[in-house]
This record gives C-alpha cells, sequence and structure tokens, in this order.
C-alpha cells in the first residue's frame, strides 16, 4: 500500500513538473516571436515600419492605437499586468510624466543620440525631433498674409478659424501649449494671459485628433492650424496647396518618444524594437519617407526642410513641462470653462 502511495506521488509530482516545463516553454516561446506596441501614430508611419521589423527579425507585432492620453492612461490602469511592452510614440515628455510605468532602457544606439533627445534616466528615447509650425492653406490665405508668429493667431480675422486639437488627448498638443507658454512667459501671468486670448479666438473649436489639423488645413476646413512640421510635409510632398512658418517668437521641437512599459511580458523584443527604431538605417528611413527630423547626430534633415540651426527655439523647459503637466492641464481647462 506505502509504495502504491508513494507511486501515486510521485506520479503526480512528475506531472505538475511537466506542466511548469509547458508553461515555461509556452512563455519562451511566446518572448520568442511576439510583441504588443501601444502607438499613437498614424497608420501610415506604423505600418511599413513594423512591416520592416517583422521582416527582419520575424517577430511578430501587435498594434494597439489610440490617443496619447488615451493609451498612457491605459498603461497606467495595466500596471502589474501589462498588456503592452512598447509605447512608441508621443511627446517624450508626456512620457516622462507617467515615467513611474516605464523602465529605463539605454538602447545599443546611445552613444549617436544627443542628450536633449533622450532621457537623462533612460525612461524614454527620442524618435525623431519634431518642431511645431502654424500650418496654413495657400487658397485660402495668401503667403503674404499667412500668420508668422504665435501673436499673429490672435488676429480677430482667424476667430473660429484655428485648427488646434485639445492637449488633453494629444501629446503635441500639449507641447504646442507649453511652447505658447514659454514664448509669452514675460506677459506678466506667465504666458496664461497669451493662452487665455488665443482660446478665446479658437471660437469654441477644438479637435479632438492630431491627424484632424493637418487634414482640416489641406482639405479647407480652416485656412490655418497649429501641427507637427513633418505632418504638414506630408501633406505638402503628397502636392497639398499648403505651406508653413516657424512662429517668430519661437517655436519647440521636442521628440516624440519610445519607451519599455514595466513589467513587459515580451522584454527582450521590446528592447530589439526599441534600438531598430533608433537605428541608423531606420532613421534614415523615416527622414527619406515620412519627412521626420532624425534624433540621430549621424543623419541629415529631410531634402527642401531648413536646417535646424535656422529654426528660431523658445528655451523649452522639458523638465518643467513633464512636472507641471497635471497643473498646467488643470488651468487650461479652467480658462475653457470660463470661456463657454
Amino acid at each position: 500500500m506505502k509504495k502504491v502511495l508513494m507511486l501515486l506521488i510521485m506520479g503526480m509530482l512528475l506531472a505538475v513538473i511537466a506542466a511548469c516545463g509547458s508553461d515555461d516553454k509556452e512563455k519562451a516561446s511566446k518572448d520568442a516571436d511576439s510583441l504588443t506596441v501601444y502607438s499613437p501614430h498614424q497608420n501610415e508611419i506604423i505600418n511599413p515600419i513594423v512591416k520592416e521589423f517583422q521582416d527582419r527579425t520575424g517577430i511578430k507585432v501587435d498594434v494597439v492605437t489610440g490617443g496619447t492620453g488615451e493609451l498612457l492612461n491605459r498603461v497606467t490602469a495595466e500596471e502589474g499586468n501589462p498588456g503592452g511592452d512598447v509605447f512608441w510614440g508621443g511627446g517624450a515628455e508626456s512620457l516622462e510624466a507617467y515615467g513611474d510605468s516605464f523602465e529605463a532602457y539605454k538602447t545599443a544606439e546611445d552613444d549617436a543620440i544627443p542628450a536633449e533627445f533622450k532621457s537623462p534616466s533612460n525612461i524614454w528615447t527620442g524618435f525623431s525631433a519634431l518642431p511645431m509650425v502654424i500650418m496654413y492653406n495657400q487658397e485660402m490665405v495668401a503667403d503674404a498674409d499667412a500668420p508668422k508668429s504665435w501673436g499673429d493667431l490672435l488676429d480677430e480675422q482667424w476667430e473660429g478659424k484655428i485648427a488646434y486639437v485639445d492637449p488633453s488627448k494629444s501629446g503635441s498638443a500639449y507641447t504646442q501649449l507649453v511652447t505658447m507658454l514659454t514664448a509669452y512667459q514675460d506677459d506678466g501671468d506667465d504666458g496664461w494671459g497669451f493662452v487665455g486670448d488665443f482660446v478665446s479666438n479658437l471660437g469654441g473649436k477644438i479637435l479632438s485628433s492630431s491627424s484632424a489639423v493637418p487634414k482640416g488645413v489641406a482639405d479647407g476646413e480652416f485656412p490655418v492650424g497649429i501641427t507637427l512640421e513633418e505632418a504638414a510635409y506630408r501633406y505638402i510632398a503628397g502636392g497639398a496647396s499648403v505651406n508653413v512658418h516657424y512662429p517668430e517668437e519661437g517655436t519647440s521641437a521636442v521628440p516624440d518618444g519610445v519607451a519599455l512599459i514595466k513589467g513587459a511580458k515580451n522584454g527582450d523584443n521590446a528592447k530589439k524594437f526599441i534600438d531598430f527604431l533608433v537605428g541608423k538605417d531606420l532613421q534614415e528611413m523615416i527622414v527619406e519617407d515620412f519627412n521626420r527630423r532624425s534624433i540621430r547626430n549621424d543623419v541629415n534633415p529631410p531634402e527642401g526642410l531648413v536646417d535646424n540651426d535656422e529654426i528660431p527655439l523658445v528655451d523649452y523647459d522639458f523638465a518643467w513641462s513633464a512636472d507641471n503637466k497635471d497643473e498646467v492641464m488643470k488651468q487650461f481647462q479652467q480658462i475653457l470653462i470660463e470661456q463657454q
């Protein structure tokens, strides 16, 4: 009887060990061939880049898209059991503000990336440098009359005719907001006097998607808008009758970033994807195919774009922008409420 009991116990132990081994193999197999990416980028950027990565590595990539704020909130809600492995896109200061949700990773390409395009703590790495521009429709606005500065946008002729996104839904719109605050920080109200006048001139029209700005201007829904340089130049390259100005008071060129989600189930693949995104050949690809400025010091800007040193820049305080995001958004929302 004891011998039978012992055999039964041994059999049960072997079954448990086999099951654990099977689970381990399944986990290892999953990590070997899959990856989940959260991204607010547009599909025309995501699809060719993901395809290139899959072709090179054989790693299957699942992409979850949405607004920057929406996806960051999802990452926070999933802490402890993340559904994603990599967050790719969104203003880097937004990633910095959610730094507790990400894991430090120093990319293999680190030496080619200037300090201003990566986190000092390696929480994020830049993907592309993104100057903010004023975009205008040349069939609706003569080049000589197009707004050339942030201040020009306050002219009554643009009331209700400016395409701008809710900064609570768009990382780039938040960067634009802080850029305006910085440009007018000496207005006696730390820039909020200017922002209040700007919001008033929006005439209650605030968009919910970053892509709606360049599309709205190109389609003639709005004569002017505030958007990313690369988004505007995609329409220019496509033959749309649009052009841009870099605000004379100074603009910003904060990078969008890529970050490793804390506790990523496919961590090794996530690191491979990050290294791929900032590698020289992929960075040359985004310059040539998407008119984006590389974050690498060994890749030239897109042909036809002004050199980096020709763009007037404000002294954008990246750390302040990240640390004060909640307060900035609260004050912006208060202005919206007061003007309803």
